[in-house]
């Protein structure tokens, strides 16, 4: 994951301001990137919970400390701590530095000594402490002896590869606190899905430091997630790590870091994610109406989630009246338009549709079931040609597709043609060259994002597919569902739903005419025709 310099100022500063204590802010000698992190940091960055540590390793063998450029450029930093790693493993010592055990040690205690003299604090990483305490523990010891004795503030317990199980990882945590006198911190890796448990087990077992990252970004398989760690330790172990208004910001750094690295957010992640606090299946949303631990671990918003109610085909009435509910709608669970409404649900989803991420699409159903979704507008005729030639560049600017299409609104016929870079771009260009000038709120609405999946594979390209469309007007964003066999006949359902959307949130009339209900099926089918240059 590449970040600039203000992708990393912008992260130290959520990370400050969730309440965390330590924030390593990158290795100044690797890189000029780092480097120019810490420059701009002295200049600019203020944090108000945070201290900032430049991270490094220990000095070179057979050089002074004064000669080592790397320990040089971490003192260059000018942050109040250091954090620097050493080789706690045989393995290493001598395959890869190449150098005697004694050595290493030596090494170990003049760095942290030396830089324990030009700054507040220095924090020593045991790299490998638990692959070499399994192979030599006499050895691993004393290499965070040597850290302790040239004055480390924290000695951290790396589990570098990944590999150790909890019960095996807590006992070696344990025999540690019992032979130095240093307090003891946790640095784990995830590469057997073990990160969060091995962090709480060596809390447990007595550390009083955790290294890890925003939603567990990291080498190979990533570092322990700080995300599922700290409501862990302060809801379920009792440790205030930070406050209780501070972790009602845990979902809002976790969104925010995945915006900045361009990383789309993790919809099942533990605490945070979407899907968190989802409910589907009827009788758990039943006995979540009546009692929300039936079926949750903690309340979503200590973590600044939020609950959600699902509607499927294995909705029950229940579903259908809290689902409403979020949507600012009455619904008994119990009328007879409850019934209508989970009876055309269910033969919608057996045709493919979804409404699980489509909440726009649901309230308009609703709506629809009411007998008050309003008709904006009527497609009479639609048609789309795409243009392909074998020498095609590809070139983003190149526009290949036509759309060609007439609406009646308010009585008024209107046609319009537009070009687009493909058929759901024409098809949004052809339309809104027309409805916006009798729907003005509609400037204001773009698409975010646009999805394909295809539901009936054994069909090959005749297969139903469903296109989920999400919009935006800058304020608010939705989500609305298309289905059909006809690629092109789905995107504009679920387009005409987003705009439509859009109207009846902002309590829109109808030009020309007053609601009245309406199909999910446009009254012209639209026609896609390909014709080759």
């Amino acid at each position: 994951m590449q970040l600039s310099v203000a992708d990393k100022l912008q992260i130290a500063h959520l990370i400050d301001d969730l309440g965390i204590r330590y924030i390593e802010g990158g290795w100044p000698g690797s890189n000029p990137r780092d480097e120019a992190f810490f420059d701009e940091a002295k200049r600019t960055l203020q944090l108000k919970n945070a201290k900032l540590s430049a991270f490094g390793s220990t000095r070179r063998a057979g050089i002074r400390c004064e000669q080592d450029s790397n320990l040089q450029m971490l003192l260059q930093a000018g942050t109040p701590t250091i954090t620097i790693f050493g080789k706690c493993w045989k393995l290493h010592v001598t395959d890869a530095l190449r150098i005697t055990p004694e050595e290493n040690l030596e090494l170990i205690e003049d760095s942290v000594r030396y830089l324990k003299a030009r700054v507040d604090e220095v924090i020593f990483d045991a790299e490998h402490f638990f692959d070499g305490y399994a192979d030599d523990p006499k050895y691993a010891l004393a290499a965070l002896r040597a850290a302790q004795a040239g004055g480390a503030a924290f000695l951290v317990l790396c589990e570098t590869n990944g590999g150790a199980l909890p019960h095996v990882l807590e006992a070696a945590v344990r025999d540690a606190l019992a032979n130095v006198k240093a307090p003891l911190g946790i640095h784990t890796h995830n590469d057997s899905e073990l990160a969060v448990a091995n962090t709480l087990a060596a809390v447990r077992a007595g550390a009083s430091m955790v290294q890890g990252t925003v939603n567990g970004y990291g080498e190979r398989c990533g570092n322990a997630n700080l995300i599922s760690i700290i409501p862990a330790l302060k809801l379920k172990m009792g440790i205030d790590c930070i406050t209780d208004v501070q972790l009602t910001g845990l979902r809002h750094l976790s969104r925010s870091v995945d915006e900045i690295a361009n990383r789309a957010p993790w919809t099942q992640q533990p605490y945070v994610g979407q899907s968190a606090f989802a409910h589907k299946g009827g009788v758990h949303v039943d006995a979540v109406k009546k009692n929300s631990r039936t079926y949750e671990h903690i309340e979503p918003a200590a973590v600044g989630n939020e609950r959600r109610i699902l509607v499927s085909d294995l909705s029950g009435g229940a579903n259908l009246e809290l689902k409403a509910r979020e949507l600012g709608l009455t619904l008994d669970a119990k009328s007879p338009e409850a019934r209508a409404i989970l009876s055309r649900l269910k033969e919608l989803e057996s045709r493919g549709y979804q409404f699980e991420t489509a909440a726009a699409s649901f309230k308009l159903m609703v709506d629809e079931a009411y007998g008050r979704r309003p008709r904006y507008f009527r497609l009479r005729d639609l048609t789309v040609n795409v243009r392909i030639e074998e020498d095609h560049s590809g070139l983003v600017d190149t526009y290949d597709t036509t759309a060609s299409l007439e609406i009646e609104v308010g009585g008024e016929r209107a046609k319009a043609s537009a070009q687009g870079n493909g058929p759901v771009h024409a098809m949004d260009q052809a339309l809104r060259s027309q409805i916006d000038r009798y729907y003005p709120t509609l400037e204001s609405v773009r698409l975010v994002d646009y999805k394909v999946r295809v539901l009936s594979s054994g069909d090959g390209t005749g297969s139903v597919v469903r296109v989920l469309i999400q919009s935006t007007d800058g304020e608010e964003v939705w989500d609305t569902v298309g289905v059909s066999p006809n690629i092109i006949h789905a995107s504009w359902d679920a387009m005409v739903d987003a705009l439509e959307y859009k109207l009846v949130k902002d309590n829109v009339q109808p030009q020309g005419e007053r609601s009245e209900k309406r199909d999910r099926t446009p009254s012209a089918r639209p026609v896609a025709a390909a014709s080759k240059a």
